[in-house]
């Protein structure tokens, strides 16, 4: 499962994932909640060039990802600290495709290789900040959608409402955005999620759960 495998590759303590897993009852859809931000930045000749996303994990899991990395004891989790964690967050991206869909006037688009990764832990949250490129944009971008989420759902992702919760940067005059977040799960599905086995994909066709954003300029 995409989910699985980016939790494992993460924390890089699989064996450890599974035997908590293994040891207690089975656990509810999601396992891991994300509340996410992005920044849509452009080029000078219109086009969108990249998407900068930061990403915060849910106290829980930032507290078991970061377990062990204060090397020196002092209580803080440096940007140093965590360089070895933001490095294999990103070799494990491309392997669910950054949970990241982008469109340019329709078309798919394809990533290059991420850049300018950090990890900042803050009031007990880890965020993830980086920037992905697009592979070869077109040089005029009227309509560039984005999609932000996890398809099995193992990874819950929220774009938060907040009026920075999706932006541009440099882009032309007149360009607007527009947030559609996915509706609430009814309560029985929710139920039906925290009845499936950990180790199962979850059957979500038919469910939306990942939110898009439109950013449509004149």
């Amino acid at each position: 499962m995409a989910g699985h495998l980016f939790l494992s590759t993460l924390s890089g303590a699989l064996a450890s994932l599974l035997a908590i897993c293994m040891a207690g009852p089975a656990q509810a859809h999601p396992h891991v909640w994300v509340k996410a931000k992005a920044e849509i930045l452009f080029a000078p000749d219109g086009s969108v060039k990249a998407i900068r996303h930061h990403w915060s994990f849910d106290e829980a899991y930032s507290a078991y990802i970061t377990q062990g990395l204060d090397k020196n004891g002092d209580g803080k989790l440096t940007p140093d600290e965590l360089a070895e964690l933001a490095r294999v967050n990103m070799e494990s991206l491309p392997e669910v495709e950054f949970f990241t869909i982008a469109k340019i006037n329709g078309r798919k688009q394809e990533f290059g290789t991420p850049s300018d990764a950090g990890l900042v832990f803050e009031n007990k949250i880890l965020t993830l900040n980086y920037t992905l490129p697009l592979k070869n944009p077109p040089p005029k971008s009227r309509s560039f959608g984005i999609e932000v989420g996890d398809p099995t759902y193992f990874v819950a992702f929220e774009i938060v409402d907040a009026p920075d919760a999706v932006v541009t940067r440099d882009a032309p005059a007149g360009c607007i955005v527009r947030v559609n977040r996915p509706p609430k799960l009814a309560d029985d599905v929710q139920q039906k999620l925290a009845m499936e086995d950990i180790t199962a994909t979850p059957d979500m066709s038919g469910y939306e759960v990942t939110t898009r954003a439109l950013v449509a300029c004149p």
